[in-house]
């Protein structure tokens, strides 16, 4: 079992926007390629109550390293880049692939 982690800061401007696009928009089409098994989207608490921006973490699984490998080759760039020209800074990213021992 693969897990392909993706981590998003979400500036306070967009939040509630981004939410909905998430839910309606982004992680449908991430499941419509067919590489994934599932995935849950979880709420970061805040390490400081002055942070700005909140942070979610999205954990896909999939069955194996080359459905990911596949996933990030055809799909991720188009779905990246989609994400980038409507946030473009407003929502920072970082991506971690975990393999379950």
């Amino acid at each position: 079992m693969i897990v392909y982690s993706v981590t998003c800061l979400v500036d306070d401007s967009i939040h509630d926007e981004w939410l909905v696009w998430m839910s309606e928009e982004h992680l449908p089409e991430v499941m419509s390629t067919g590489k994934f098994i599932s995935y849950e989207m979880f709420k970061i608490d805040p390490h400081d109550e002055s942070d700005t921006g909140t942070s979610y973490n999205i954990q896909y699984k999939l069955e194996n390293r080359s459905l990911l490998e596949d996933y990030s080759n055809n799909h991720g760039p188009a779905l990246k880049a989609k994400t980038a020209a409507k946030y473009g800074e407003r929502v920072l990213a970082f991506r971690t692939i975990l393999e379950k021992v």
